[in-house]
Parts: structure tokens; C-alpha cells; sequence
């Protein structure tokens, strides 16, 4: 059992129909037929949502998702219409709203990986591959790839997790053709975003996107390139054979498997609250990732 600890109640808003609330994100329909995303602060661990919010999170990941809208521009179009504020909306949505497209959805989480670790790790240790791709002996965590590969997934409920496929099966469930362009499109998307990270001291270690068709023209949707959707290390501290540090939520996922947050992940129960000096440090890890990416300073 996961999920939410607590799933909180939609906002009603004059004009703008509610239709999800996912991990982070409130979704909307306005009376265009365009959705509009409310990324909250809301923050995710082992498959679940937490009680406890991290300030400004929202805000990051929508601006920093912005930022990579323009600088992958030229490789994928995206869905943003607008960031302007919908009438009737209330305050705290400013800087945290997109007003996007509407797409026809591929139901795959498109995951581009440039080093080895997480779920990769694992199938590696156990089989020598990622998604049934072959790697060579000798790799550890942390480790570089001899290049970029793509490893989709089926995308899960909350509460779920997302489970890896081999590329045939994602070639079956959509077409060969749509996973042919999803793959090139992935791996492009990635080549780019990792030359601009390590430029500015950041391995991007993998990511994931989602994309929809306008049309016949593949999109890019959601959010790109944030501390949520993506492994970002420090180079300074870059060292394979053991797990890396990074500019994410590992600060959360630290305390809640320590002994002094009291909760057993292989239970049943919810996971606590988390305390204050947590959630002051995973809010400083997501701002020095926008500030390093961007080159930007916070406000």
C-alpha cells in the first residue's frame, strides 16, 4: 500500500475544471479546452506523498522547466501556451502555472540514462543490463556508459511504481514508428541537457520525459530537466563505486530510512512528517540546482 498520506482536497476555480491531482501536480481545464498545470510543493518519496511540503518547490520546477523549454527549442517543441495566471486564480499560483496544450499522451515514461545506478543498477548487477540492453563487465555505481541509452517505462498510478520494458515492448504498445521517435527524440533531448549541465559542474546522471502528439508533431509535455525528474550529481564529487551526491530529494529519502524517523518502508504505514531541518536542506539543494543550471538567482 502507497499512495497519498493524506490526498488533499482540489481547488475549485471559477472557470477551470479539476482533473487529476498527481504526486505534485494539480491538473485543470480551462473553458479554451487547454490544460492548465499547478505544480504544488508537495514532494514524493518511495511511492509516497509526504505530509510534508517543501516551500518554493512548486516555483523551481516550474521555472526551471521554462528555462529547458527554451534551450531544447530547436530539438522539440513543447506544450506551454502561456504562464499567465488564470482569472479567478488565486495568488499563490503565481510562478507555479503553465496554461498548455492539450496532446494526445504516449502512455511511456521516456528514461535516457548516462550512468549507471538506480533500477539500473539493479538489472545490471543481476543480468549485465539496463532494460535488456547488454553493458560490459566493470561497471558500478555511479559509473559512465560507454553512450547515452534509452530505457522507457509504463508509466504507473501513484501509489505504483513505474516498471522498465525493453524498447520492442514499447514498439508494440505504440508502433514502431512512435518509438523510433521517441528513442531519437530522448537520447537527442538528453545529448543536449547533459553538454549544457556539465558545463555548469553538474552531471546529469539520467532523466525521464513525457511526451504527446499535436497532431502528427511529437511534443514534449510535463516538466523537463528538474531535481524531481532527473539524477543531477556535483562533478567535484563524481565518484563511481558508490552512491553519488546530488541536488535532489536524497536528504528525504536519507531520513525517512534512518532509525530516528521511526518508520519501516516495508510497512504498511505512512511515513511521518518530516522534520524542519530536512525540509530547510532539500529546499536549498533544489534552489543551488536552479542557480547552477540557470545561472540565475533565486528570487
Amino acid at each position: 500500500m502507497s499512495g497519498f498520506v493524506e490526498k488533499p482536497e482540489p481547488l475549485q476555480v471559477p472557470g477551470l475544471v479539476h482533473l487529476h491531482t498527481g504526486k505534485v501536480r494539480d491538473l485543470y481545464q480551462n473553458e479554451a479546452g487547454d490544460l492548465v498545470m499547478v505544480a504544488s510543493d508537495r514532494m514524493s518519496a518511495f511511492d509516497w506523498v509526504l505530509p510534508t511540503e517543501i516551500p518554493d518547490k512548486g516555483r523551481v520546477l516550474t521555472q526551471l522547466s521554462l528555462w529547458w523549454f527554451d534551450q531544447l527549442a530547436d530539438l522539440v517543441p513543447h506544450h506551454v501556451i502561456s504562464t499567465d495566471l488564470p482569472a479567478g486564480a488565486p495568488a499563490d499560483w503565481a510562478g507555479r502555472t503553465l496554461i498548455c496544450k492539450s496532446l494526445r499522451m504516449v502512455p511511456v515514461e521516456c528514461v535516457a540514462r548516462g550512468y549507471l545506478t538506480g533500477s539500473g543498477l539493479v538489472e545490471y548487477n543481476e543480468h549485465r543490463t539496463v532494460c535488456g540492453l547488454a553493458l560490459p563487465e566493470g561497471l558500478s555505481d555511479g559509473s559512465e556508459l560507454p553512450a547515452p541509452i534509452f530505457t522507457p517505462a509504463t508509466k504507473a498510478a501513484v501509489g505504483e511504481h513505474d516498471e522498465n520494458v525493453s524498447y520492442e515492448e514499447v514498439a508494440r504498445q505504440v508502433g514502431a514508428e512512435t518509438a523510433f521517435e521517441l528513442r531519437r527524440t530522448t537520447l537527442d533531448v538528453y545529448g543536449r541537457a547533459r553538454d549544457i549541465a556539465r558545463e555548469r559542474g553538474i552531471i546529469l546522471a539520467d532523466t525521464k520525459f513525457e511526451f504527446g502528439y499535436d497532431g502528427d508533431r511529437l511534443v514534449i509535455a510535463d516538466e523537463v530537466l528538474t531535481p524531481d525528474s532527473s539524477r543531477f550529481w556535483p562533478i567535484a564529487g563524481w565518484q563511481p563505486g558508490r552512491a553519488q551526491p546530488s541536488y535532489d530529494k536524497q536528504y528525504v529519502r536519507d531520513w525517512l530510512t534512518s532509525e530516528v524517523s521511526g518508520w519501516d518502508r516495508k510497512s504498511e504505514q505512512p511515513p511521518p512528517a518530516l522534520p524542519q531541518e530536512i525540509v530547510d536542506a532539500t529546499r536549498a539543494k533544489y534552489l543551488e540546482a536552479y542557480e547552477l543550471l540557470t545561472g540565475t538567482p533565486w528570487s
